[in-house]
């Protein structure tokens, strides 16, 4: 089988982190023997905005380079700041589609494009795919759905291309739910979960994980970016209500001067601290160092760092987003916190504090998130998809 991966959201020299979980997926599956190729299509605004600080490192990418053994096409789109969402898929699908001409005048013919993000680039790949009458599927990831779900023009972009698709995937069971509520037929929709490396995510010695990072209190982690759908925030006015404790807050964003603030205003001083971008080499060292892994997004699908914490033994608390219920599915695992308050939130982390379980238990809760597993069911999705486009041309 030949796969063409087709994803914006995919890591690079500039962006080391962007998209990792979905490199990390391919990475699987090609090593299960999958001949693999890599169209990431790269947003560069016009000149002169492309040599501003912002865009600088993007625009100066290759076209074409061997990214962490994998050969990665990154042509480029352009990028129109603020207003370009409407025209992105068009412009994605035009680079893309190049991109594939040339692989195919190389001698690699895909035999099926898997699209790792429905918005835009999914919309777009199956544009590309339609044109080379080429099997597609496209994979939703959650903020995809609940963000452009919300954007009429982008909605109906998204349900014409889930009508034209050969197979659609939703990282979790709540998230094939939001898509079927915009209008996609639930019966064309697999959950397939995401996967973690329980090798190099497992349980540690947290004393001296604790010393490695520099914790001294008992200590909340929380890894994600520092953007609205994120809500920080809220967890830091959770703080006030547990004293006892410090949080560790890895990623960066925007929002990071508004959230320092609010920890200053707040009077939290030194009890909240802000590492910044963290290699995913140092996370599993971070989660092990942590007491409570904790989360409070608006939006999810099914965040790779729940699953990571828990391999590494620490319980989360994470808001009901998603598919949260889907992986606190036990006490062992942590708690969901149903309403949106400071005080909820405090309450499952005073709660978790109080009463840690057992990190063999955690761990256990994430033994069913295996790659062997992922990968088998991305093998059959991809089968399925190619029989399903013979049909339809039969």
């Amino acid at each position: 089988m030949k796969v063409l991966v087709f994803s914006t959201l995919y890591p690079s020299a500039a962006q080391p982190n962007f998209g990792i979980f979905v490199e990390n997926a391919v990475r699987q599956t090609a090593a299960s023997g999958i001949e693999t190729r890599v169209i990431a299509p790269n947003g560069v605004p016009p000149w002169p905005l492309s040599r501003h600080a912002r865009y600088a490192a993007t625009s100066a990418l290759p076209l074409r380079e061997e990214w962490r053994g994998l050969d990665v096409l990154r042509p480029r789109f352009p990028l129109l700041p603020s207003i370009g969402w409407r025209f992105n898929p068009g412009f994605i699908a035009r680079a893309g589609a190049a991109a594939l001409r040339q692989l195919m005048s190389e001698g690699f013919v895909p035999d099926v494009i898997d699209a790792q993000f429905f918005y835009p680039c999914g919309v777009a790949a199956v544009q590309v795919a339609r044109r080379f009458d080429l099997p597609v599927t496209v994979k939703a990831r959650g903020s995809d759905i609940a963000l452009w779900g919300q954007r009429p023009l982008a909605r109906r972009m998204m349900l014409e291309a889930a009508r034209q698709a050969d197979s659609l995937t939703a990282v979790s069971a709540a998230l094939k739910g939001e898509m079927a509520s915009l209008g996609m037929s639930p019966q064309g929709i697999d959950v397939h979960y995401t996967a973690v490396d329980l090798e190099r995510f497992a349980p540690g010695d947290r004393a001296a994980a604790k010393v490695g990072h520099g914790f001294v209190r008992p200590t909340i982690v929380s890894v994600g970016s520092l953007t609205d759908v994120k809500d920080h925030a809220l967890l830091i006015r959770a703080m006030v209500h547990v004293p006892e404790a410090s949080l560790a807050i890895a990623g960066h964003g925007p929002l990071r001067p508004n959230l320092e603030a609010l920890a200053a205003e707040l009077g939290l001083g030194t009890r909240v601290r802000f590492l910044g971008a963290i290699s995913h080499d140092v996370l599993p060292s971070l989660y092990q160092a942590a007491d409570v892994f904790a989360l409070t997004s608006k939006r999810e699908g099914l965040a790779n760092v729940w699953i990571e914490s828990l391999a590494c033994g620490t319980p989360l608390v994470i808001t009901a987003a998603g598919g949260a219920r889907e992986v606190v599915d036990r006490p062992e695992a942590g708690r969901v916190v149903e309403s949106r308050t400071p005080e909820a939130v405090a309450a499952a982390l005073k709660a978790l504090l109080a009463a840690p379980p057992p990190a063999d238990a955690v761990r256990a809760c994430a033994e069913r998130f295996t790659w062997r597993r992922h990968v088998e069911a991305k093998l059959a999705i991809l089968t399925e998809t190619i029989e399903r486009h013979r049909r339809r041309a039969g």
